[in-house]
C-alpha cells in the first residue's frame, strides 16, 4: 500500500488551504468552474507542487493566493480579485476543497488521476454525509463513487487491486492465484464469474472486499 504524499506537518494547512482556495473560487469568481480550475491548476504545474507537499504551496501561501497564482499563470492577469472572504463556519465548497486535499495525501494520487474518475459535482453530492463523519471514512465515500465510474471502463478486480496500490505481480503472490490467470481476468480472457469460489475468496481477501465485490455484472 502507498505512504502518504508528504509530511503530515503540512496536512492541517493543505487542507485548510485548499478548502479556502475552493470556497472563494465558486463564491468570487462563479464564471469559472471547479472542475475547469482544478485543470488549470494542473495544467499551471501548481497541482504537482500541492501534491508534493511544497511547503511554499500548501502552507506557504493561503488558498485565496493560490487560487490567484494559478489563475494568473494560466492567462488571467488582468482580473481584479474580490477581497479574501471571511467566514465563522464552512459549507459544501469549504469542506469539498478540505477533504479532496485529504484524499490526495492519503491516497498519495496525483490531481489528474483523481478527475479521471470524479467531479465536484459528485463530490459535492457527498457533503450531506461526509461533512458529519470523519476524514477517513469520507475518504471511502470517494472512493465509492471513483469506484463506481472506474468500473464502467475496467473489471472490478482491476479497480480494486489500484484501490489499493497493489501490482498484479503482488495481488498473485498474495492470493496464491497464477499470475497469467489474473491477468486473464483483468483483461477479460477469463470470466472471473466462471472462477472457483477458492480463488475468488483468496483474491477478495487480499483486496479487502466481499467475494461478490469482483464479479462482474
Amino acid at each position: 500500500m502507498n505512504s502518504c504524499a508528504y509530511s503530515e506537518l503540512y496536512l492541517h494547512d493543505a487542507m485548510s488551504n485548499l478548502g479556502e482556495l475552493v470556497e472563494y473560487l465558486v463564491e468570487a469568481t462563479p464564471d469559472i468552474k471547479p472542475d475547469d480550475f482544478f485543470q488549470m491548476m494542473i495544467i499551471s504545474g501548481f497541482a504537482e507542487r500541492f501534491e508534493k507537499g511544497d511547503p511554499m504551496v500548501v502552507s506557504g501561501m493561503s488558498g485565496t493566493e493560490l487560487h490567484h497564482r494559478v489563475l494568473e499563470t494560466c492567462g488571467f492577469s488582468d482580473r481584479t480579485w474580490p477581497e479574501p472572504l471571511i467566514r465563522f463556519d464552512t459549507g459544501v465548497d469549504y469542506w469539498c476543497g478540505y477533504i479532496l486535499a485529504y484524499y490526495q495525501w492519503k491516497k498519495n494520487i496525483s490531481f489528474a488521476r483523481i478527475f479521471e474518475s470524479l467531479n465536484y459535482e459528485k463530490l459535492a453530492k457527498l457533503y450531506n454525509t461526509g461533512h458529519t463523519t470523519s476524514d477517513d471514512h469520507a475518504l471511502l465515500l470517494i472512493e465509492n463513487v471513483s469506484f463506481s465510474v472506474a468500473s464502467k471502463t475496467v473489471t472490478r478486480i482491476q479497480a480494486y487491486r489500484k484501490l489499493i496500490g497493489l501490482s498484479q505481480k503482488a495481488l498473485a503472490d498474495a492470493s496464491g492465484v497464477n499470475l497469467r490467470t489474473l491477468q486473464q481476468y483483468e483483461i477479460r480472457d477469463k470470466d472471473i464469474n466462471k472462477a472457483s469460489a477458492e480463488k475468488v475468496l483468496s483474491m477478495a481477501r487480499v483486496l479487502k472486499c466481499r467475494p461478490e465485490d469482483l464479479m462482474e455484472k
